[in-house]
């Protein structure tokens, strides 16, 4: 039996109104009662998963964890404490995010426990509206947050080609990182051993279960090394067209469809 499922957020396990669906919810707690650990794989921050584990069910819940931070950090529900942390120097962020305001980029740096974006757009606000808590600012500079950690940066340009473009001119800047891409709208920057897949395999030894008896669903490229390592790789059926080689099984469900359900009644029922 599969004894941890890591699940993507948007545009996988939630539908195109941010919501997961009451069927999702009714098989998620099932899964729990079964001893199947249900995990939240996210590239948001972990403090904006609290509102969505308390809907599913697993919020504050002994033995049970997230992948947040496109695998930054693991962490244990019960006393929020971090099992797993890899962040960014400050001066990769600092450069980063330098180049962010020079080319005029929306520009995500994150925290452990805040997301700070400057050229907020509005384009950008409407599309993160309800996802997480933002804090716009209008810095020339990283020097207000110097002494945090900082888990991740990301730009963010809805033409996914300029990002690559964005991407192969600043590969001076890059070199060490570990560089995704989600939501058809993000250019991402991690540290070099911290992505989805990473943070699956590190949850797996703490739990003692071998990586065959995992399963990892997503629909984009930084889902993609999780997918990968997993022991069964699953992409919705609105997948990025660029990860489906890569997947195991490709549901007929896509992210508005109760993927959830559709993975219990394959593997579990």
């Amino acid at each position: 039996m599969y004894r941890i499922i890591a699940t993507d957020l948007d545009e996988t396990m939630l539908n195109d109104d941010h919501e997961v669906s009451q069927k999702d919810i009714e098989t998620i707690n099932k899964l729990a009662d079964m001893g199947v650990k249900f995990v939240l794989a996210t590239g948001r921050g972990y403090n904006s998963t609290f509102e969505l584990q308390k809907r599913i069910g697993l919020f504050g819940r002994k033995n049970e964890y997230v992948i947040s931070f496109n695998g930054g950090i693991v962490t244990d529900n019960y006393n929020n404490e971090a099992i797993y942390r890899r962040g960014m120097s400050f001066d990769q962020a600092s450069a980063l995010f330098a180049e962010g305001l020079r080319r005029g980029l929306c520009t995500h740096v994150y925290t452990e426990d805040k997301v700070y974006i400057v050229n907020y757009y509005d384009e950008e606000k409407r599309y993160t509206h309800g996802r997480m808590p933002i804090t716009e600012v209008f810095w020339d500079s990283l020097e207000p947050i110097r002494g945090q950690q900082i888990i991740k940066t990301l730009f963010m340009d809805s033409n996914v080609s300029n990002l690559e473009k964005v991407e192969k001119e600043i590969k001076d800047l890059t070199e060490g990182l570990a560089i995704s891409y989600s939501s058809n709208r993000y250019l991402e920057f991690n540290n070099r051993n911290a992505n989805k897949g990473i943070g699956l395999q590190k949850l797996a030894e703490l739990l003692n279960v071998p990586i065959e008896e995992t399963i990892a669903v997503g629909d984009n490229i930084n889902d993609l090394a999780m997918i990968k390592t997993a022991g069964m790789g699953i992409g919705v059926r609105n997948s990025n067209p660029l990860i489906i080689p890569d997947c195991d099984l490709i549901l007929d469900a896509t992210n508005n469809d109760d993927p959830i359900t559709e993975i219990y009644n394959r593997f579990y029922r």
